[in-house]
């Protein structure tokens, strides 16, 4: 069962930065809300969650997009990975600590790809900070309001249908 939901959760997030890639700026991916689906999963199931979710959402991403494929795939699994464990030793409820997360684990994804592609090229590239500062901004903000909307959308279906079972149950002369 954990393992669909962590399908479906990397399925919605590529559909996602699919259907927005077209408005970003040049083609460049400039939300990465297959890592924020990657930080769900991993905030969510675990650790194991978000290996799965990082490993299968980086290697679709990669193969989609003019990068190495497995550079992303490497990268968000060891992201996936470390948010899980920081997830399971503190409690990481509330929306501003997850985003906070978000952020830390954005920062970190893009400064592995920037060391990864230097050891691949084996040389240095600039570390392009305004950059990943923008996307890290854009990935936080879309965190914040995925996790707002996962902890109300339980809470807001609940209600509809307890609304709808007192209206049919009165009756209306």
């Amino acid at each position: 069962m954990k393992a669909t939901y962590i399908l479906v959760t990397v399925v919605v997030a590529l559909v996602l930065q699919l259907a927005l890639a077209r408005f970003t700026v040049g083609g460049r991916w400039v939300v990465d809300l297959v890592l924020v689906g990657v930080v769900y999963a991993a905030l969510n199931w675990g650790p194991a969650a978000g290996m799965v979710a990082g490993t299968a959402g980086g290697i679709i991403q990669d193969a989609l997009s003019d990068d190495i494929v497995g550079l992303g795939g490497l990268a968000k699994t060891i992201v996936g990975f470390l948010v899980g464990v920081i997830g399971t030793q503190f409690v990481v409820s509330r929306p501003a600590g997850r985003t906070a997360l978000v952020a830390a684990a954005s920062l970190l994804h893009r400064l592995l790809i920037v060391g990864l592609h230097g050891l691949i090229d084996l040389k240095w590239p600039a570390v392009p900070w305004p950059a990943i500062l923008g996307e890290t901004a854009l990935n936080s903000v879309c965190a914040l309001v995925l996790f707002q909307a996962s902890e109300a959308l339980p809470g807001a279906m609940a209600r509809g249908r307890q609304s709808r079972r007192s209206g049919f149950s009165k009756r209306q002369w």
